[in-house]
């Protein structure tokens, strides 16, 4: 067995190569720019008025006639002589040789003249060309996710793509005899298959859409023929189940005969023991023990990490704080534990139900303690260490 430590440095360094696709800004919302991108163009790219008012050339005059109107959109470029103004609106183009926008509320107007009552200071009011960017600065840097601000802003300079990181692609291989989906009776010596459904709202939740869920019995071919067909139309697989050393447990021998290499097998962790890390040119292959809170524990520590960055995400685990314990923890068993938790501000309790088979406690969780495999005891008021299960 290897280490918590090991099994993450040893995930850390992957991928070596990324993906890459461009999309229209509609479908970008939270992917990851993979290359800096330049504005076309000034913003503004023209002088604008920042305030609905009068444009005019500043003198020392307090009364100036009006000689036409600017609103936004408006072409008009008026050329003003001096004590003229024009009468401008919020976004619209100023004039070039005025230099002053005063706002309305410091105007009386009689007729087609206004009498200035607080003068603004010289060059008042007015968005500059290229104040906010200039053509070919950078507009938003590789790296960068994109929130819905950055989506509009690259509206704002005419831009239709831009090129991501492209989501992977994930395949989930469920594998069981005993299973049975949902929406039927449950036969005897069944159960309900959770997983696929667990997992699959798992990824949704990251942003994965392109996800196919397969399900085979407890035979060595058809879980050899699936894993096959993931490994040429995925870019990472998530095995459920068939991992461990029963007699029926064919998925290490199935992934080997696909000639994916073996990265690690078995973390000296409780619960998710029986964890295996694989990988076939540039698809990655997490099998999972088949015990739902173990599995959804290993997607959260390992696999989410990797997909996370796959994905071209920088911060790529869930994070991590220090509270106070509220519970005390007995480790005799020398490995290191996840234990579903509640935590509430900077205390947490350990929840009732830490069976590897047992969801329901899960969904009563809000994080993960874990206690380091060198640590025998916790204490009430000792600080541990908690992930977060915030996707």
């Amino acid at each position: 067995m290897i280490s918590v430590k090991t099994a993450l440095d040893i995930i850390s360094e992957f991928p070596d190569t990324y993906l890459f696709e461009e999309v229209s800004l509609n479908e970008a919302l939270n992917l990851v720019l993979c290359e800096d991108v330049f504005s076309p163009l000034n913003m503004p790219p023209f002088r604008q008025s920042a305030m609905d008012g009068y444009a005019f050339r500043y003198s020392d005059k307090d009364t100036y006639s009006i000689v036409g109107e600017s609103k936004a959109g408006d072409s008009n470029n008026y050329v003003l002589k001096e004590g003229e103004a024009v009468r401008i609106f919020t976004g619209a183009l100023v004039p070039d040789n005025a230099d002053t926008v005063i706002m309305q509320e410091h105007v009386e107007r009689v007729g087609e003249t206004i009498h200035i009552q607080k003068m603004p200071s010289q060059c008042a009011n007015i968005r500059k060309t290229g104040e906010q960017i200039k053509t070919m600065d950078i507009a938003l840097k590789k790296d960068t996710k994109l929130n819905e601000a950055a989506i509009g802003f690259l509206a704002c300079l005419g831009i239709t793509t831009v090129t991501v990181y492209k989501i992977p692609k994930v395949g989930i291989l469920v594998t069981g005899s005993e299973l049975q989906k949902p929406g039927s009776e449950l036969e005897q010596g069944k159960i309900y298959e959770s997983n696929s459904i667990m997992l699959e709202a798992a990824l949704r939740k990251t942003g994965v859409k392109d996800i196919e869920i397969i399900r085979v019995k407890d035979d060595y071919d058809a879980t050899k023929t699936s894993i096959e067909k993931v490994l040429n139309t995925k870019d990472l697989l998530l095995v459920s189940g068939g991992i461990s050393v029963g007699d029926y447990d064919f998925v290490k021998e199935a992934l080997l005969e696909n000639e994916v290499e073996e990265l690690f097998y078995k973390i000296n962790q409780k619960p998710g023991k029986p964890l295996w890390f694989g990988r076939k040119e540039n698809t990655y292959v997490f099998a999972l023990p088949g015990n739902p809170a173990s599995a959804l524990t290993c997607f959260y520590i390992y696999a989410l990490p990797l997909l996370r960055k796959m994905s071209g995400y920088k911060n790529n685990q869930l994070k991590r704080v220090i509270a106070n314990s509220k519970t005390t923890i007995k480790n005799p068993s020398g490995k290191t534990l996840f234990l579903k938790a509640n935590l509430e501000g900077t205390t947490v309790e350990v929840l009732q139900g830490q069976s590897s088979a047992m969801l329901y406690t899960y969904a009563l969780s809000n994080a993960l303690i874990c206690v380091d495999s060198e640590t025998a005891e916790v204490k009430i008021n000792d600080e541990v260490e908690c992930i977060k299960l915030e996707l």
